[in-house]
């Protein structure tokens, strides 16, 4: 299933044993404005996410969920490069548990929620 269809899941976690913490450094590479289908969303430096992730990922323009915060969790860098956490979904709201990468300017998201409805997709820098 796409990100494009609505979903019932995060993004599957990875299942890495050992993995240290993701440093501030490598989530910078998040920051900036990304597009995905009809939703566009700003990854900002943030201490306010309840979530203690240091990003917020704020849906700021769409056919709905504008406002919403989408990193749900702490990020949790893997050994391979990749993070992973809770990320809601920017057109169903759902919470996924992700697995996400960062190539260049594609921001890739894979994963399922925990009634195991699965989706992947790629959000696109637009800045």
């Amino acid at each position: 299933m796409h990100w494009g269809r609505l979903f019932a899941g995060a993004v599957i976690v990875a299942a890495i044993a050992g993995a240290a913490p993701a440093n501030a450094a490598d989530l910078k590479a998040m920051v900036g404005t990304w597009k995905w289908t009809d939703f566009t969303v700003q990854v900002k430096d943030c201490t306010t996410n309840p979530s203690g992730a240091g990003l917020c990922a704020i849906v700021i323009a769409g056919p709905k969920n504008v406002g919403m915060e989408m990193i749900r969790s702490k990020l949790e860098g893997k050994p391979d490069g990749s993070f992973v956490g809770k990320i809601g979904h920017p057109a169903s709201g759902e919470t996924y548990n992700t697995k996400m990468t960062i190539e260049g300017d594609v921001w890739h998201m894979n994963g399922c929620t925990d009634a195991g409805v699965c989706a992947t997709g790629d959000f696109i820098r637009q800045k």
